[in-house]
């Protein structure tokens, strides 16, 4: 930052150290998020409770997730990024300790519900860190796996929470799962730093202020852009892995349970892999961005039509193709957070990262819930009862969110060129190759 005193070097060994400690708390909040993808039926007889009152732990948490964005962004501006990942993992344990004792249906949402507000907590403040302590040529790749890295979560909470729920039962292991919380707590404190600068680049924000800040980032068309391409990229994958995808493949495609986690598994070692490539390629062509999530979108929506479109189940090698070309969707909404970048001084990213973050857990939550609607319209007797052609209706609700974001996309890439072409000098630094771009989003020397 201009008139800052550098006091740490940037894109070195602290930097690194850091940044790991922090990936290990965002792998944590994933395991956490996902923590009831095997544990439905269990879940289901713990609380007895119905299938449409299960799905609704994982909708009211991502709700509360979504909700809780701009808030965050807002309080990591002012605050920085270590109390909001201190705050997150305190709400985060305290959540897990509560689901892991009680047996009433009521409470075990609302410890949802905070395990999800602390979940808010995190990512954004992890982005924050990378952007302050990363060059601008690593920030890119940094941010790619820190998003799939933080998936292995996801592969934690499949077999081997499965594993201990069997041997230690519900109390034993989701108290256990709480408990490492307190260890990632005392982490963050000891090697986390918010800043290598002497000041920390918080902003400090008066409330009568607010509206004002929130409306100018959101009038910012590199906001819309971003979040529009995590809109777009982001849905896909979620709503597969969280709710729709095992159904879909053991009740629609005919797949068997171990198969169809296995699939489920494999695709998230596909956006593992997938993401420091979209990461390198973004951080060399970064004109081409928005270009790039919008080719991800239009491979995953092509597979699903070819899946969709067939009168018979598909063949097992089609769905393998299906779940890689969807794991993509996940680090192609990496793209949004470079592009919030790009667009916005670092004292302000903690809310424009707030408002991208927003856009594809918004396009979750509404195709979880339009393909559950439509479900319960042509299969009222319920999960027993649901077939192919069911899926096939259902499935279909995402082309509406993907037509929908695709126009976004393009509409807010040529905004967000005209306006970086108003400012001298910030439209050839793009097309040669810069993220942080003069008189838009460069306030430091680094790269």
């Amino acid at each position: 930052m201009t008139g800052t005193r550098q006091l740490h070097n940037i894109g070195r060994r602290r930097a690194y150290a850091i940044w790991a400690t922090a990936l290990a708390v965002y792998v944590l909040a994933v395991f956490h998020r996902t923590s009831l993808g095997v544990a439905g039926l269990i879940a289901a007889d713990r609380f007895d409770i119905n299938g449409s009152q299960l799905a609704t732990f994982t909708v009211l948490q991502l709700a509360v997730y979504a909700a809780m964005q701009i808030p965050v962004g807002v309080m990591l501006d002012r605050f920085g990024s270590k109390a909001l990942i201190v705050g997150g993992l305190i709400a985060m344990t305290v959540g897990q300790l509560w689901f892991s004792v009680t047996d009433s249906y009521g409470l075990a949402l609302c410890a949802r519900a905070l395990l999800g507000a602390g979940d808010a907590m995190l990512f954004t403040s992890i982005l924050r860190l990378i952007a302050l302590w990363f060059l601008v040529r690593q920030a890119p790749v940094i941010t790619q796996l820190t998003g799939m890295v933080g998936q292995m979560g996801a592969v934690a909470a499949a077999i081997p929470l499965s594993a201990a729920l069997h041997a230690w039962g519900w109390t034993m292991t989701y108290a256990s799962a709480a408990f490492l919380g307190v260890i990632a707590i005392v982490a963050i404190l000891v090697v986390v730093k918010d800043s290598p600068y002497e000041r920390g680049a918080v902003e400090k924000i008066k409330i009568r202020a607010l509206r004002n800040s929130l409306g100018e980032i959101w009038r910012d068309p590199g906001t819309r852009l971003g979040l529009s391409v995590h809109f777009t990229t982001q849905f896909a994958p979620t709503v597969f892995a969280l709710l729709w995808g095992y159904p879909f493949l053991v009740a629609g495609q005919g797949l068997t349970p171990g198969r169809a986690s296995a699939l489920l598994t494999w695709m998230t070692f596909v956006a593992l892999f997938a993401g420091p490539t979209i990461g390198r390629w973004t951080s060399r062509y970064p004109y081409y961005r928005s270009v790039m999530a919008l080719s991800v979108v239009g491979a995953i929506s092509l597979v699903w039509a070819i899946v969709l479109a067939r009168p018979t189940q598909s063949p097992l090698w089609l769905l393998i193709i299906l779940v890689s070309v969807t794991g993509f969707g996940g680090p192609g909404s990496m793209i949004a957070f470079d592009l919030a970048r790009s667009f916005h001084r670092s004292e302000r990213y903690g809310r424009a990262s707030g408002m991208v973050n927003m856009g594809g857990f918004i396009a979750s939550l509404t195709t979880m819930a339009l393909v559950g609607m439509i479900l319960d319209r042509l299969a009222p007797g319920g999960p027993d009862t649901y077939t192919l052609d069911d899926f096939r209706v259902a499935m279909s609700s995402q082309f509406l969110l993907w037509g929908f974001g695709a126009w976004m996309i393009w509409r807010y890439r040529r905004h967000s060129l005209r306006r970086a072409a108003r400012v001298p000098g910030a439209f050839e630094a793009l097309r040669d190759g810069s993220t942080l771009l003069p008189g838009i989003s460069r306030d430091r020397d680094d790269d």
